[in-house]
């Protein structure tokens, strides 16, 4: 038996996080992220989001995520999926696609290229996306705004250009994360339930 591989997408403060865990919770399915799924993990995403680094080249970024998804493939996805659990991700290899070929405008085919060769074609089975305009976004964080964060309003419409675009040509799940909480998670079960019976 092997476990299914659920991801959560979307710009960011749509909810991605609180979502995956209430669904992690609810499938008793191993919790994940990208990036910092893992210890190694954890130093990239230390790197690519520390405001600090102003001089990180956009193709060092790339690189930089690529090397966080091989090493999640290869510790938690393939392993794990493996022995038959299910997995729910925040975030995929998807977002390297939709940040960096969409947003950095480093071109869509080449980051895929990149992406599907670091995770060896380890693709989510089901990818949720909670679509939120980025001004209602903004107004969410409560936090200061990380490096990739620190974008302007041009880099957000086109990730959420990006992330639409790529549900429709993917069949992807489409939520309003501009919805109360409850109402999200909702939805977000019923989703998994029609589309992989879980």
């Amino acid at each position: 038996m092997t476990g299914r591989y659920i991801a959560l997408e979307g710009g960011d403060a749509c909810g991605k996080s609180t979502q995956a865990s209430r669904l992690a919770a609810a499938l008793d399915a191993v919790l994940t992220r990208e990036p910092g799924g893992t210890r190694i993990g954890a130093v990239i995403r230390g790197i690519v989001l520390d405001p600090a680094n102003t001089e990180l080249a956009d193709r060092a970024e790339a690189l930089l995520y690529a090397a966080d998804r091989a090493q999640h493939t290869a510790e938690v996805l393939r392993p794990t999926l493996g022995a038959g659990r299910h997995v729910v991700s925040d975030r995929s290899a998807w977002s390297s696609i939709v940040y960096q070929g969409h947003g950095r405008e480093m071109g869509v085919d080449d980051v895929r290229r990149l992406s599907d060769w670091a995770i060896e074609g380890c693709w989510p089975d089901l990818v949720l996306l909670l679509d939120i305009d980025p001004a209602v976004a903004a107004q969410r964080r409560s936090r200061e705004r990380d490096r990739l964060e620190q974008v302007d309003d041009a880099f957000s419409r086109r990730v959420r250009a990006g992330y639409l675009q790529l549900a429709a040509d993917e069949n992807w799940v489409v939520i309003d994360g501009a919805r109360d909480e409850g109402s999200v998670a909702g939805a977000v079960r019923a989703a998994v339930t029609e589309r992989l019976g879980l």
